[in-house]
């Protein structure tokens, strides 16, 4: 059997404090970009593909659990435990604006058209703000049965996706096509049907898991991290472990493939980001449909999107409704 190299990865430093959260942008003219939460209450920006740091947002009085870009990469957004969510001038680091609330921010994430800003956090509340009008009361969903941990938008930005809980190790993935919900619950890897709500495929992980990402470009592998300090490289069809990344110092706390699948980001509480590269995929692999095979996007309205996916929860109270 041949003997695997070990994969070296870039390392990033420059957070004080653990990685609670990393977001890529889309491609955009310039190339892609990679933001990072910490809690050291300064959200960092950095080049995608080389990790080189661009800039941090510095503005914040507690621990950032959340962050995210618009689909330009123009501005950016963070959610704090200073009981605000604020959007940044991506390109210059200037504040924009604050929005304040009641508790902790744990999420928050862009609509696709760029117009709204969506959060959750401890309140057990959603609120969607109009970045048109940053100073008009945002909408309020309250009927969240949990801390809200990870928000998304969906069909077009007529669906709400929330993972709501009151223990940690949660995580849920859009796929970059909309087709697949990826979420990680501790024990095991889940792939959802992300227009009728299916359970696709489970998987059940060596060691309990915060977090999970699905590859972009071909959907024939996934990453997940957590407690055991690794990085863990998946086949989708099996589930069986590819290969395994060993590097941080610290459990995992949010890993993600970059928009082309070409390399992924992995965040520590050892306070670093690693970005690896992923291993050319086999011929074998590249013939095989994956989760994002040939099939094409089915387009679910916002009212038969009212179901429940165990602890994930689906609003059909869009944006352009009531």
């Amino acid at each position: 059997m041949e003997k695997r190299k070990v994969a070296i990865p870039l390392v990033c430093h420059g957070h004080s404090r653990p990685v609670v959260d990393l977001f890529y942008s889309p491609v955009t003219p310039d190339g892609f970009f990679l933001i990072s939460a910490s809690k050291d209450a300064s959200p960092m920006l950095r080049n995608g593909e080389t990790g080189d740091w661009i800039g941090t947002f510095e503005g914040h009085k507690g621990a950032v659990w959340s962050c995210c870009l618009d689909t330009n990469a123009l501005r950016a957004a963070s959610g704090s435990a200073d009981f605000s969510a604020k959007i940044w001038d991506a390109l210059t680091g200037d504040e924009l604006h604050s929005f304040e609330h009641k508790h902790i921010v744990r999420t928050c994430a862009f609509s696709e058209d760029t117009h709204l800003l969506l959060t959750g956090g401890v309140e057990k509340m959603l609120r969607i703000f109009n970045l048109n009008r940053p100073d008009a009361p945002p909408r309020e969903v309250d009927k969240s049965p949990g801390s809200i941990r990870t928000v998304a938008w969906l069909h077009s930005d007529q669906t709400i996706l929330s993972s709501c809980t009151d223990i940690g190790g949660v995580s849920a993935e859009v796929s970059q096509d909309g087709r697949y919900i990826t979420t990680a619950d501790g024990s095991s890897v889940k792939f959802w049907d992300a227009n009728h709500f299916g359970l696709v495929k489970s998987y059940n992980m060596p060691c309990t898991v915060e977090s999970a990402s699905l590859e972009p470009k071909f959907g024939n592998r996934f990453i997940a991290g957590g407690e055991d300090l690794w990085v863990h490289v998946f086949d989708f069809h099996s589930g069986e472990q590819i290969t395994c990344n060993k590097g941080h110092h610290g459990p995992v706390h949010c890993v993600r493939f970059s928009p082309m699948g070409k390399s992924y980001a992995s965040g520590s509480e050892d306070g670093t980001i690693r970005i690896w590269q992923t291993s050319p995929a086999t011929a074998d692999e590249n013939e095989a449909t994956g989760a994002n095979g040939a099939a094409g996007k089915v387009k679910v309205g916002a009212n038969e999107a009212a179901r429940k996916i165990e602890g994930f929860h689906i609003s059909k109270d869009g944006p352009n409704e009531g």
